[in-house]
């Protein structure tokens, strides 16, 4: 029988850092079977020490944790020392490598990535704009994006807009129906805009809306899932994106992580030559 693992994770913020991280650490080990026991906010001893009575009952208890405060972060490390629990402290060697390298001592405020400068307020207004221009909303206003998304339907241009709006880009998507999609400011000046084309199979597709339909229990529209018009819809899509000499993207096989990844590689591109 397969040993279900108790991953503790523990950090003095949000936890947003230590569950991404995870989230890639675990990407990494396949057949793991594994419980997640989230603990944000941590700071203090009485708050540690609840949580190692918890991990201490359980079996193959593991803990990671993002906790700046120095003598919090050793106070943890020792107790699990002597329970015998493993332990790592995820940014602890560094932010003490970075510090030597800097010549400067670290803050060790926790939260500190959440300060409210003007990036966090930029990225708060990116996120607005985003949630007011998607699915091709307020297209006048379209014109202020940073980026602006194309492609038919389901092609994740929401969940890529609105992971790119936390990232500080206000983008706009706009779904391609047909040739009187595209807003005629983009017409008229293609090159002024950082637009980007996503695409995909449509076999995927076909499956992906299926789903749709099913979810949303309308069957009426069937061209919505026909392989051959799906075909014609993406081909007619690609043939757009050509014509205005705008990148495409295939995300079939992509997440929606490594699709914004490479939409922001796109976007500084553009602003590179835009202004050369």
């Amino acid at each position: 029988m397969t040993n279900t693992y108790q991953i503790f994770l523990i950090s003095d913020s949000t936890g947003e850092t230590l569950d991404r991280i995870f989230l890639s650490l675990k990407a990494q080990f396949k057949n793991i079977d594994y419980k997640v026991n989230s603990y944000s906010f941590t700071r203090t001893e009485n708050q540690i020490s609840k949580i190692l009575n918890l991990a201490e009952k359980e079996k193959n208890s593991i803990i990671l944790y993002t906790i700046v405060d120095n003598n919090l972060a050793k106070t943890l490390a020792n107790a699990c020392g002597k329970k015998r629990i493993p332990c790592f402290g995820v940014l602890g060697s560094l932010i003490l490598s970075f510090s030597k390298l800097f010549n400067q001592r670290a803050s060790h405020e926790p939260s500190g990535q959440h300060i409210l400068n003007d990036e966090y307020y930029n990225r708060i207004e990116a996120i607005q704009y985003t949630m007011n221009h998607d699915d091709g909303n307020l297209l006048d206003d379209a014109q202020k994006s940073d980026i602006i998304l194309l492609g038919v339907s389901r092609t994740s241009k929401t969940p890529t807009s609105i992971y790119l709006a936390n990232k500080g880009y206000r983008t706009a998507n706009i779904p391609l129906v047909n040739k009187n999609s595209i807003p005629e400011f983009l017409k008229k000046n293609p090159e002024n805009f950082c637009v980007v084309g996503l695409t995909t199979e449509a076999e995927r597709l076909v499956d992906i809306r299926k789903n749709r339909i099913t979810s949303l229990k309308n069957n009426k529209n069937k061209d919505y899932t026909d392989l051959e018009k799906i075909k014609k819809e993406v081909d007619n899509a690609k043939d757009t994106f050509r014509k205005y000499k705008w990148p495409m993207i295939d995300v079939t096989r992509k997440s929606v992580e490594e699709t914004a990844a490479s939409v922001i590689k796109i976007h500084k591109i553009f602003s590179n030559k835009k202004n050369a």
